[in-house]
């Protein structure tokens, strides 16, 4: 009778090595999965700790800007009420001091022409 038995070990050698291998996938597989977990529950940790400093350098943000426009809009009231006044402080000079206004418009005027004049021949010079 042939027995089988000297085939039979090499094929029990090959299943456990087949075993082996399969146990090792496994481990790695799950080895490659609790690192992709950490990973990703870092990765969420970091988010859920950033989006309220975003938000409230955001609001910072704004609240700057806002106050930024608050104030152009304030100085540029200031300076229209301050352009008003001089405006009616002259308009009330010279309904005052019709002949003296006339006359002080004059004086800078021919001072502007004359500044003009000098200005234009020192270009010419040069």
């Amino acid at each position: 009778m042939i027995t089988n038995k000297p085939f039979e070990q090499p094929n029990s050698l090959a299943d456990q090595a087949s075993r082996s291998a399969d146990s090792a996938i496994k481990s790695t597989q799950r080895v490659a999965n609790d690192a992709l977990d950490s990973i990703a529950n870092a990765a969420q940790d970091m988010r859920n700790e950033a989006t309220p400093l975003i938000n409230r350098a955001s609001e910072q943000a704004s609240a700057l800007a806002q106050r930024g426009v608050n104030a152009v809009r304030d100085s540029s009231q200031q300076l229209r009420d301050r352009a008003l006044r001089v405006t009616d402080n002259t308009v009330m000079y010279i309904k005052d001091e019709p002949l003296k206004a006339m006359l002080i418009a004059a004086a800078t005027g021919a001072a502007l022409m004359a500044l003009v004049g000098l200005l234009g021949r020192s270009r010419d010079r040069h």
